[in-house]
């Protein structure tokens, strides 16, 4: 098992969540909810498509700040 992390690096990783959250906005594709209720459903919905895009969106970071090649 991994160790738990530093606050530093917990401080680290909200950072760059934070950072990237337009591009995974973006890229999640969703419509902003304006006054609209979500069921609970809904909402895990549209949280796993906010989590794929933020991976999505880190490995993009990633290949672009290291090309392949």
């Amino acid at each position: 098992m991994s160790e738990p992390a530093t606050p530093d690096v917990k401080q680290a990783r909200m950072t760059e969540f934070m950072r990237l959250l337009p591009l995974t906005l973006e890229l999640a594709g969703l419509p902003k909810a304006t006054g609209t209720l979500y069921s609970s459903d809904q909402m895990e919905a549209r949280v796993m498509s906010i989590r794929t895009a933020y991976k999505l969106a880190r490995s993009l970071l990633k290949e672009v700040a290291d090309p392949p090649g």
